[in-house]
This record gives C-alpha cells, sequence and structure tokens, in this order.
C-alpha cells in the first residue's frame, strides 16, 4: 500500500471493530443513550484528545426548534461529547458531526444488540446508523495519531443524542454558539457526498368524530372514515408540492426524493362502534424551494379547504433543507482529498433529513453528509456495515482534515 494512510486505517481497524461492536451493545434508543456516552467518553479519552461533556437541560423544550415525537423524555443529567484534537491555531476549523442514539429494533430482526460480524461485515442495531459512523470518528483520531499529523486548525467532534427523533442533540450544540469553517454530519453516504439535503415536517393529526353503535348510523360521525378522508386531502397536497419542486438537479433524477408518510393511525376499540377519535402521525418531506413554514401552513389550508372539521394539527419535528454549493471551496477540498486517498466521490442529494440544517442554515457553516455505509439498510432488520468502507471512509477524513485545517508549520 502506498496511501500512508490507506495502511494505517487498515492496521488500526480491528479496534475500531470492536469498539463499533461495544458500542452496538447498548441500546440506546432515544432517550436511553448514557451509557453508550459514557462509554464513548471513556474510549476517546483514551486517544489523547480533550474530552468535554456538554450538559443538557430540560429547558431545551421551550427552544422553537425543539422536536417532541416522543413523550415524557427528560434532559436533566444527559450530555452531548465534544472531542478535540488541537491545531495550533492557524489553520481552518472542522467540526464533525455522529450520533449515538438508535431506532428500535426492526420487526423480525433477531439479535439487534447483539452484534455479528461475516466477511467483514457487522451487522446489527445502528450498524450504519450511527454507530458506524462514531467509530469512523475513533479511526479517524487514531489514524492522524499514527501517521503524526500535526493539525494547524482544531479538529472538533460533537457526539450527540436524539438525532432519530428530531436532532435534539445538535440543537443543543448548535445552541453553544460554536464555530467553524467547515462541518460534516457523518450518516451513511454509499459512495457519494451529499451537498443537499432534503427537509422534512413530523406531524400528528386529531380528529374527533361522534361515537356510537354500528346499528345507528345516522346518529354517528366515524372520526376513522373523517381521517381516511384527510390522507386522501394530504396525499393530493403532497402530490402538488413535489410538481412544484421539480427543477432541482440534485433532487430531480429521483421520482420522489420528498415522500409523505402515514407512519400511525389510531382509531377505535371495537370493531361494531364508530370511533369517536383517530390520530394520524406521520411525515412530509420538503426541497429547497420552500420552507417547513410554508409547508405547514399549506396543509392547514389543504385541510381546512377540504371541509375537514375537529381536526388538531400539531408539528413535532421541522426541519428545513440544507444546501452548499457543489462549487463551495468546503466540498471542492473533500471531492479533492477523497481524489487523493483513492476513493472518489460523487456529489448528490440526500433523500432524507438529519441534522445539516443546524450547522448550516443556523450557524452559517457550510455543512454536507457523508459516511461509510448505506442508508438503504438502516432502520431495517438487515442494518449493516462493511469494515472496509470505515477504513476507507476514515482515510479521506485524514486527507480532508490534513488539507482543509492545514498542518501545523
Amino acid at each position: 500500500m502506498s496511501n500512508p494512510a490507506q495502511f494505517t486505517a487498515a492496521r488500526l481497524l480491528p479496534e475500531a471493530q470492536k469498539f463499533l461492536c461495544d458500542l452496538m451493545r447498548f441500546e440506546s434508543t432515544p432517550g436511553n443513550e448514557h451509557e453508550a456516552m459514557e462509554f464513548c467518553a471513556r474510549e476517546f479519552s483514551k486517544l489523547g484528545v480533550i474530552v468535554e461533556k456538554v450538559p443538557l437541560s430540560d429547558a431545551i423544550k421551550d427552544d422553537p426548534d425543539y422536536s417532541w415525537p416522543l413523550p415524557d423524555i427528560r434532559y436533566d443529567g444527559r450530555f452531548n461529547l465534544r472531542v478535540v484534537r488541537k491545531g495550533s491555531g492557524e489553520g481552518k476549523k472542522l467540526i464533525i458531526n455522529a450520533h449515538t442514539d438508535v431506532v428500535p429494533a426492526s420487526e423480525g430482526m433477531v439479535g439487534a444488540f447483539s452484534p455479528r460480524v461475516e466477511n467483514g461485515i457487522v451487522f446489527g442495531r445502528g450498524a450504519c446508523d450511527d454507530k458506524g459512523q462514531v467509530a469512523l470518528l475513533f479511526l479517524l483520531f487514531q489514524t492522524l495519531d499514527a501517521l503524526d499529523i500535526k493539525l494547524a486548525g482544531d479538529l472538533v467532534a460533537h457526539i450527540v443524542v436524539e438525532e432519530e427523533n428530531g436532532g435534539n442533540g445538535s440543537l443543543a450544540m448548535a445552541r453553544t454558539g460554536e464555530l467553524a469553517d467547515g462541518c460534516i454530519v457523518l450518516e451513511a453516504s454509499e459512495g457519494k457526498l451529499f451537498t443537499s439535503i432534503r427537509g422534512a415536517v413530523w406531524f400528528r393529526l386529531v380528529f374527533e368524530g361522534t361515537a356510537g353503535h354500528s346499528g345507528q348510523a345516522a346518529m354517528t360521525k366515524s372520526a376513522l372514515l373523517i381521517a381516511r378522508d384527510a390522507i386522501a386531502v394530504l396525499e393530493k397536497f403532497h402530490a402538488g408540492l413535489l410538481a412544484s419542486s421539480r427543477g432541482i438537479p440534485l433532487f430531480d433524477p429521483y421520482p420522489n426524493p420528498m415522500p409523505i408518510t402515514f407512519g400511525k393511525l389510531h382509531a377505535g376499540n371495537w370493531p361494531a362502534a364508530a370511533p369517536s377519535r383517530a390520530v394520524i402521525e406521520g411525515v412530509l418531506g420538503l426541497l429547497p424551494n420552500t420552507t417547513k413554514e410554508e409547508v405547514m401552513a399549506g396543509m392547514r389550508k389543504a385541510l381546512e379547504d377540504s371541509g375537514a372539521e375537529n381536526f388538531d394539527l400539531k408539528f413535532m419535528y421541522r426541519h428545513d433543507s440544507s444546501v452548499v454549493e457543489p462549487e463551495h471551496e468546503f466540498p471542492q477540498a473533500f471531492l479533492a482529498a477523497a481524489e487523493a486517498a483513492g476513493h472518489p466521490l460523487k456529489v448528490d442529494a440526500m433523500t432524507a433529513s438529519c441534522d445539516a440544517w443546524f450547522y448550516n442554515n443556523q450557524l452559517r457553516i457550510p455543512t454536507v453528509v457523508f459516511g461509510a455505509g448505506t442508508l438503504k439498510v438502516a432502520h431495517s432488520k438487515d442494518e449493516q456495515i462493511p469494515l472496509g468502507e470505515i477504513a476507507s471512509s476514515a482515510e479521506i477524513l485524514a486527507g480532508l482534515a490534513r488539507a482543509f485545517c492545514g498542518e501545523k508549520l
């Protein structure tokens, strides 16, 4: 191997594999990340970097961008991690974000939190989303140290909680106001560099009707049937929004880059009774040509214009799209580092939402998304990540850190 980073990352990969498998054994669903975060604090501290616990507080619930799809989560006593490899002070600062929370085990998933390794691939919950990316960070720091690379600028990792339920961990880090010259949000990207990331709103829609026996149909008004009609209304709204969102080059190749998904429907308790209440929960994607506020107002207006009555519409998660032009110096530096490492990347759009918008839109830090593995298996019973991709991604990031942050003179 002629590339020193390639040789080094490959040599260190067994340690990254152990780190990843140990981390995956924690059932760190949103709100339950504490032990996983303590583990990360201990393991990263062994690398000679500065590890800071950034306390969280229940006061975050008052933030206008707080997401609340899960009830009764508390924050006092919990923390994010800020891991810093200090530079000499002359170079650019780079932030890299990754999350430790995972979604629950999928239906039919066996041993979700007992990772297994087969033919160089790690299987289990969190393998690619997003604990494999935390392991990538771990390997990156190890690789830079093994190569004795002294950076001119600071390399800072934000290891956060609660990405899966709206990004509250990254929200808290954004509210510290830390700035940088570039930011990478680590999510599986399948050999691509995502410079455009779509937004999304998660919604909860409650309908009230009049309950009654099936034999008294004239006296009842089924909330379930009202909900059924509302689904059709929102699907029509989505179709119009999708049509008006064409013409955005990176998203246009995808037939439906901003889907509407109805994930939950709760109504009734007896087959022969019309229910008085129905609850729908879902998510609607949005592209950079519109804002979350416009989409939320449009959904409400579509329901009102349809004649829907007695409904309550709330939004639990609200992300705008995040865009950095591919010609910007930061993604161009990223592409150059990937080429130099022998792992060229293609610029593309991410058709899922993530935490990039906190850094890009709110802190005005040019932010891209990159990582090992593919999101095609995220949240599935077959979640996995190839260890070789963790190593090649670490090589790319080591080259980027060296070029973007600069080397100590």
